[in-house]
């Protein structure tokens, strides 16, 4: 019972020196009742705690429940005591508590009715007192209980309502870093496709400059030959013009980050270091591997490849349609002739290479391509000899294929001769 752990003066207010009605606790700990604390901040005109003076950082101290309750079970357990008979005597004349004063809310004798300190209060017995209190302080205990629930409720409603916000925040975050990479990246990939079309533009007016003053040396000859000699050149004067510069250029919107091609689009090295390159659906992502510009479905094309000292290539064609993410060799698409570990072979996806006997060390390899025949071909470029070719049915447009993982020398695309 509260009587038996703490005494009246325990659970007295440092105040007003009487058992607390409607205690407030204080941020530091101290308390005081409602009233009183009211009181001393009007006459300081400053939070201050009566006790220690630290100033309150709440204009309204929350109520010390347990306090509250402490104080209404030991005047509940006070009240019990005199009405079982128990010998509690007023502190001031002696007397027997048999009164309890409703407005000074305490104990008193029948000579302090009649004292002046508790003229025109109201009594009660001390047996109905108590029942009166056991009631309050049940009906209390039950609100109570009613408010800590209902504070436990809302303060799950508030959490729950605190994460869902914090939820939704973390992910408009996300979206928008989503939306500024997606633009960034699109932003690259333009950029970068304007560089190179650029590039090609002017590669293109070059190229017709030089057409265009050849042809008009041709006329030139011509004219000075005479007419029975103008059938030499007449008849394949583009032919010479075509053959006599690269055939084929590399498309860098295809290229493996780890492949460095030259400026005028001819040559392809491999590099340990991975470029910042936009993740298109055109490039490779797994195989070192970078396609032709000009894609063909028709005709005979040709062009030479400079393998030099590179120890790991790969050259061939790859359709249109061939997927260039993952695993590019487990599906069909890529006809081709390769190089690595010392030895040569040649094979066709997704089937195994077949090993090619060559008791030579290759330095130009010669790539044939006759689309509508359903031809494609691979010599030695310096001697002319013919190594393998691939039949099959072709159905649409291919594009040269060329891959290597070697650092020590690059693939360069020779101008014909």
């Amino acid at each position: 019972m509260a009587s038996k752990s703490f005494s009246e003066e325990d659970l007295s207010c440092p105040v007003c020196y009487e058992i607390f009605k409607d205690p407030l606790i204080m941020s530091c700990s101290h308390s005081v009742c409602k009233v009183c604390l009211q009181k001393f901040w009007e006459s300081k005109e400053s939070r201050e705690c009566p006790v220690c003076r630290r100033r309150s950082s709440k204009e309204e101290p929350p109520p010390n429940l347990a306090l509250k309750n402490l104080c209404e079970s030991f005047s509940v357990e006070k009240i019990q005591r005199c009405s079982a008979g128990s010998e509690v005597l007023c502190s001031q004349h002696g007397e027997k508590l048999k009164l309890f004063c409703l407005e000074e809310q305490q104990l008193v004798c029948l000579v302090c009715r009649d004292s002046a300190k508790h003229r025109n209060h109201r009594f009660q017995p001390v047996d109905e007192a108590a029942v009166e209190f056991k009631l309050q302080f049940s009906n209390k205990n039950k609100d109570c209980k009613q408010n800590i629930n209902n504070i436990n409720v809302n303060h799950t409603q508030i959490q729950t309502q605190h994460t869902e916000r914090r939820i939704k925040e973390e992910f408009q975050k996300l979206h928008q870093f989503l939306r500024d990479e997606e633009a960034a990246r699109i932003a690259a990939l333009r950029e970068e496709e304007e560089q190179k079309s650029q590039m090609m533009k002017e590669k293109m007016e070059k190229m017709s400059r030089e057409i265009s003053s050849l042809s008009d040396t041709i006329r030139a000859v011509e004219e000075e030959m005479g007419a029975e000699d103008t059938c030499i050149f007449s008849t394949k004067p583009h032919v010479c013009v075509f053959l006599s510069s690269a055939p084929v250029t590399l498309n860098p919107i295809t290229a493996h980050p780890r492949l460095v091609l030259s400026e005028d689009l001819t040559s392809v090295r491999y590099s340990d270091e991975i470029q910042n390159l936009p993740d298109n659906p055109e490039r490779f992502d797994l195989y070192a591997a970078v396609l032709g510009s000009e894609g063909f479905n028709s005709g005979t094309h040709c062009w030479d490849v400079d393998v030099g000292e590179n120890t790991r290539w790969v050259l061939g064609v790859m359709t249109e349609s061939a997927e260039r993410k993952g695993e590019v060799f487990s599906r069909s698409g890529i006809w081709y002739m390769c190089y690595y570990d010392g030895k040569y072979g040649a094979g066709s996806t997704p089937n195994p290479d077949s090993l090619l006997s060559v008791n030579r060390k290759l330095q130009k390899i010669r790539v044939t391509l006759d689309w509508d025949g359903g031809n494609l071909s691979f010599s030695d470029a310096v001697n002319n000899t013919h190594l393998h070719t691939h039949t099959h049915t072709f159905t649409e447009r291919v594009f040269p294929y060329f891959s290597t993982v070697c650092e020590l020398s690059p693939l360069r695309i020779l101008p014909r001769s």
